[in-house]
């Protein structure tokens, strides 16, 4: 049911985005009196799910859902209808249009995109508001894993900032460190301020493993597995763990630590259950394992900070996030090319964009990603790749400046290799999901 949810919202969200974006271009191209012969949700070779004719228009559903389109008379595109190329230009064609008109017709998509992204941002902070966990609030300090060690973190650490500028999102730590290319991170020990210095290969180390440390919590359990030693042993939903054999384990790190040392043993553990301590002895499987859930619900240990907006205040606000958003969105693009971060590993297709919508149907996070995924969308397509929307501004902006036209047999063949690029990049992105899936 959680996979059938997630297909659902992102099926929905892509849904939106490719009639929102189709239908820029369908506006100017209107605008414009430049005729559209075909408005199309997905593609559809060889037969539609469903279609109607209204005007000179015909509107309808593909079955493939890998985008959308828009055919406009008189221009080379992903339909490679050179046929109609040959034929002498008609006043209704893209082709007889002014330069300046058919670059607003190719920038019609992905202005759609940008501006339903900001509108979507105001109208989330204004429903919503915003809310986050602030750095300063992680009291009991940072879990390590063994990336984290290696660089040098310690559990218990508490962040301070990242190259001595403050963080003050707590979750926002890792993607600075990732997005800023960060050198050095300052931490609390104890009572001493530490620099952690960090290594030419994190950046690649974390988009790869997407995890340093974490947020660490005190061990309640929150749940138990379907056959947990645990819970045949008396243990509780809500019981604290105090301590194993003695030996302090409140956290929920410091608890895994410890048991994975007692492996086929039989320990004490002391737990807090109604202000009482209990001692439970449990034997340890092989596994070091107990099936026990902790309770991860960050708001039982931690204040949140909570902004609300009203209604001309979510505005600017709406709109700063999603500058912030491109912004941060350019620099994890830009990864893809860097010979350290190798970034080209964690590109994604379709799995990976349909993952990060939630298991139950929640609507702030759906119009948040909505919101995201316009945003690379209106990013991608301005790309000077041919067969993207960039492609064509690009030939367009050359033909402004120079006042010479590339000709349409050029267009034809800078269409087909633009559209060779995708497919391979598309090959690529979705084969990772697969390789990653399985690889799990």
């Amino acid at each position: 049911m959680e996979i059938l949810v997630k297909i659902g919202q992102f099926l929905l969200s892509l849904s939106i985005l490719i009639i929102l974006h189709e239908f820029g271009h369908f506006f100017f191209a209107r605008l414009f009196k430049t005729r559209v012969e075909k408005f199309y949700l997905f593609f559809n070779p060889w037969f539609s799910l469903f279609k109607f004719k209204k005007g000179e228009t015909e509107y309808g559903i593909g079955w493939i859902p890998l985008g959308g389109y828009v055919k406009i008379s008189g221009m080379i595109d992903e339909s490679m209808d050179v046929e109609q190329m040959k034929q002498p230009p008609q006043p209704y064609e893209f082709r007889s249009k002014p330069s300046w008109q058919r670059l607003l017709i190719m920038l019609g998509g992905v202005l759609v995109n940008f501006i339903l992204a900001l509108v979507i941002y105001i109208g989330v902070l204004y429903t919503w508001g915003e809310e986050y966990l602030p750095t300063s609030e992680v009291k009991y300090g940072i879990a390590v894993d063994s990336l984290g060690y290696q660089v040098g973190f310690r559990s218990g650490d508490k962040i301070i900032s990242v190259d001595n500028k403050p963080v003050d999102n707590f979750f926002k730590i890792i993607p600075t460190i990732v997005l800023e290319e960060a050198k050095t991170v300052q931490v609390l020990r104890d009572t001493q301020v530490v620099n952690v210095e960090l290594p030419d290969h994190i950046t690649h180390a974390l988009i790869r493993k997407k995890e340093l440390f974490t947020v660490r919590i005190p061990f309640i359990v929150g749940g138990f597995t379907k056959e947990s030693v645990a819970k045949q042993a008396g243990f509780q939903v809500g019981d604290k763990m105090l301590k194993i054999n003695g030996q302090e384990a409140i956290y929920f790190d410091q608890f895994r630590s410890i048991l994975s040392q007692h492996k086929n043993d039989t320990i004490l553990v002391t737990v807090e259950r109604s202000g009482q301590h209990l001692d439970i002895k449990v034997k340890v499987p092989e596994t070091g394992l107990l099936g026990i859930y902790p309770d991860g619900n960050l708001s039982k240990f931690f204040i949140f900070k909570h902004i609300e907006y009203g209604f001309f205040e979510s505005i600017p606000a709406g709109i700063s996030k999603g500058f912030n958003t491109l912004g941060s969105y350019i620099k994890q693009f830009k990864l893809v090319f860097s010979p350290t971060a190798k970034g080209y590993e964690s590109l994604g297709g379709f799995i990976t964009m349909g993952s990060i919508f939630p298991g139950t149907w929640d609507w702030q996070a759906f119009w948040s990603l909505t919101a995201f995924l316009s945003i690379i969308l209106a990013f991608m397509n301005i790309l000077p790749i041919p067969a993207l929307d960039g492609g064509h501004i690009m030939f367009l902006l050359y033909e402004m400046i120079t006042g010479r036209k590339p000709s349409d047999k050029f267009l034809e063949r800078a269409q087909m290799i633009g559209l060779a690029i995708l497919f391979a990049l598309l090959i690529y992105a979705n084969l990772n999901d697969v390789i990653r899936l399985f690889s799990k």
